[in-house]
């Protein structure tokens, strides 16, 4: 079982033992790790499911009226598929993929960073269902970064939608997000959303909590995390083949190889995609 699919059990997890808001202080968000998930429009859902099918609830998710589906279909690109991609409803106009940017990899594909909804000019994507396929020649996004509140939060944290903010998280390899979105809605409750790859960098789960900061805020607790890890970034691979997966996991800007270490093309492109750098060395 891959590390998204045991986030996303967890998730359902939470989810189902309640949805209590927890107590914040001022300015902080409760931060959740959103999956790589499919939003279907009645026609797509049509054809991949079948006439008049209607998606089945397997729980509710935090924003109000909005939920996890049973239902699952496959994603194709032109390297690679991923399964058991979740279906959450209800139905849209538009459907719409958001995946992270080690799915994108996976699949081979290069989707913008774009708020829900904004999907003209991204990338295409193959959805799979059981009954039939749906080729989308725009619709597959990776989500920025944004936080869901009510009119009463965005008066409370002097914000507004469309706004941008930063987020700064206290976790155990602290990280701030220096583009999140604001969306405001009477129908939201309050929470951040990220993906799996962002919440990776930030050895965040969901549940845990960011503080927002306004433009012109300092941060509570500036960090040199970032540059701490620069200073570290010639660590020689040891292995005998480096492979994109190798690649993707790095947290190297530089990965030094021994002449004897076998590089394959797929590392080599996926380096080049990460503006990482794959050195030969002598030792």
């Amino acid at each position: 079982m891959d590390p998204q699919s045991i986030q996303s059990i967890v998730e359902e997890v939470l989810q189902q033992l309640g949805q209590k808001q927890p107590t914040l202080q001022p300015n902080q968000i409760p931060i959740a790790v959103s999956g790589r998930h499919v939003h279907l429009s009645e026609q797509h859902l049509a054809v991949l499911f079948g006439e008049s099918y209607a998606l089945k609830k397997k729980n509710d998710l935090s924003q109000p009226n909005q939920f996890a589906a049973e239902e699952t279909v496959i994603l194709s690109g032109p390297r690679g598929t991923i399964e058991r991609v979740r279906v959450l409803g209800p139905s849209r106009n538009l459907t719409q993929v958001e995946v992270s940017q080690t799915d994108a990899f996976k699949l081979g594909v290069k989707p913008p960073i774009r708020q829900s909804g904004d999907i003209k000019g991204s990338s295409p994507v193959t959805i799979i269902g059981p009954k039939g396929s749906v080729y989308l020649t725009e619709g597959l996004i990776i989500a920025q970064a944004h936080i869901h509140m009510s009119p009463d939060d965005a008066d409370r944290f002097q914000v507004k939608d469309g706004q941008y903010v930063q987020v700064t998280t206290g976790t155990e390899r602290p990280i701030t997000f220096g583009r999140v979105l604001i969306r405001v809605s009477p129908s939201y409750r309050l929470e951040m959303h990220i993906d799996t790859d962002e919440a990776n960098a930030g050895f965040i789960r969901t549940g845990q909590i960011g503080e927002l900061i306004i433009a012109g805020q300092a941060a509570p607790s500036p960090s040199p995390v970032m540059v701490q890890e620069v200073k570290h970034a010639s660590t020689v691979f040891e292995g005998k083949l480096l492979t994109q997966h190798d690649v993707q996991q790095s947290a190297e800007s530089v990965i030094q190889v021994r002449k004897s270490t076998i590089v394959t093309p797929l590392a080599k492109d996926t380096a080049r995609d990460l503006s990482k750098k794959i050195e030969v060395i002598d030792k």
